[in-house]
């Protein structure tokens, strides 16, 4: 048996699209697959503006501009996440200051976030890590109380919600990940999402190098020229095609992508059950997208001979992430705040199983089983 850990899914209308656009002649940014990206994203957040990027790196560099970080600046977010959460903020001089998780979710602990608040802080970067929303609520009226900007990162959480609410969504700014590891896909790709209207044509001049382009190509002004500071932020139009025909299966991948998570989660209750691992925990409010399926071990060594026993039965498993606040970066660029126990035991003992869309339910059967065979010789 050999089960990779992910497999990009393609719909069978990608090359299609792609030779339409290639017949259209337009491959630059913003010609019509990337308008029809947009209007699908808007349509899916209810965000006053969506942007496509070429990453989600590039999306969340862009947020960090539009709320003007200077250095000395603090943007609370979790230890807990990819590097371009943090990376995005420290490029303009800012400093990410680092809270703890929540032990179920592995989200932002909002509880923390107050104490982390001081007069540099400038905004708070919830991630929504597996595609399960943060206690949005409670982020939210902190960041009104404060004065401060709200950035989520839902790289993961497309197709998300929280209390109905489309993740990405909800505070001033979102990002979204097409990284080919995640549910729709452009290989690389990602989106701004302006939910907050003041931003809006600040943010397209931003995309378009600084530029009053997207005017001119309305037709409201007769040129355009530098007006801001900015970068090429815009994808291509052959990535754009590529990733409309994801959006337009979207809703099926990801039902088939919750299959497979129901399966490994009824599947591995009583593992849990006998204290050998913990499952996700998903609230009540939050409807997730599927995009990981981890299980959590009692220590590090468990973790790592499991890991190493699943690789052994060809099963390709992984874990992740190296704490920011103790990566080299992140002890000359960051600080935290408080105890970041959950963090670091988050990181110790996580493993995520294989999960994508054509993944067999007998290979899932067979993923389950052989994290059994280990669990029974005594781990």
């Amino acid at each position: 048996m050999k089960v990779t850990f992910n497999k990009p899914y393609m719909t069978g209308k990608e090359l299609h699209y792609i030779a339409d656009a290639h017949a259209r002649r337009h491959l630059s940014g913003d010609g019509y697959y990337t308008q029809q990206c947009n209007q699908w994203m808007k349509a899916l957040t209810g965000s006053h503006a969506a942007l496509l990027t070429h990453s989600c790196t590039a999306a969340l560099e862009m947020a960090a501009i539009l709320i003007d970080i200077k250095p000395g600046d603090e943007v609370i977010m979790p230890s807990y996440t990819f590097v371009s959460t943090a990376n995005a903020f420290v490029l303009r001089g800012g400093v990410p200051v680092f809270v703890d998780i929540r032990p179920d979710t592995l989200n932002i602990d909002e509880s923390r976030v107050e104490a982390a608040i001081s007069d540099k802080t400038k905004a708070i970067v919830p991630v929504h890590y597996a595609g399960v929303g943060c206690e949005m609520d409670t982020i939210v009226a902190l960041a009104k109380q404060y004065g401060l900007a709200v950035i989520e990162d839902a790289a993961q959480a497309v197709q998300s919600t929280y209390k109905g609410q489309a993740l990405g969504g909800m505070g001033d700014l979102g990002t979204y990940s097409f990284h080919e590891t995640k549910n729709v896909i452009a290989g690389e790709g990602g989106a701004l999402l302006v939910n907050n209207a003041q931003y809006t044509e600040r943010a397209e001049i931003i995309r378009e190098k600084g530029t009053n382009r997207s005017k001119f190509l309305r037709g409201e002004t007769d040129k355009y020229t530098w007006v801001d500071i900015g970068s090429s932020y815009l994808p291509g139009e052959i990535i754009a095609a590529f990733l409309y025909a994801q959006f337009e299966e979207a809703e099926a991948i990801t039902r088939r992508r919750l299959h497979i998570w129901d399966m490994y989660h009824e599947s591995l209750k009583v593992l849990e059950e006998k204290a050998v691992l913990r499952r996700p925990i998903v609230p009540d409010e939050c409807q997730h997208n599927a995009h990981m399926y981890y299980i959590l071990l009692n220590t590090r060594q468990a973790r790592d001979d499991l890991l190493s026993y699943l690789r052994g039965r060809g099963i390709h498993a992984v874990f992740h992430y190296i704490p920011l606040h103790n990566a080299p970066a992140g002890k000359q660029y960051s600080r935290y705040v408080g105890d970041m126990s959950c963090t670091i035991t988050a990181s110790d003992t996580i493993l995520r199983l294989p999960i994508f869309a054509e993944l067999e339910d007998a290979e899932v059967n067979d993923i389950v089983e052989a994290i059994y065979d280990w669990s029974s010789l005594g781990a």
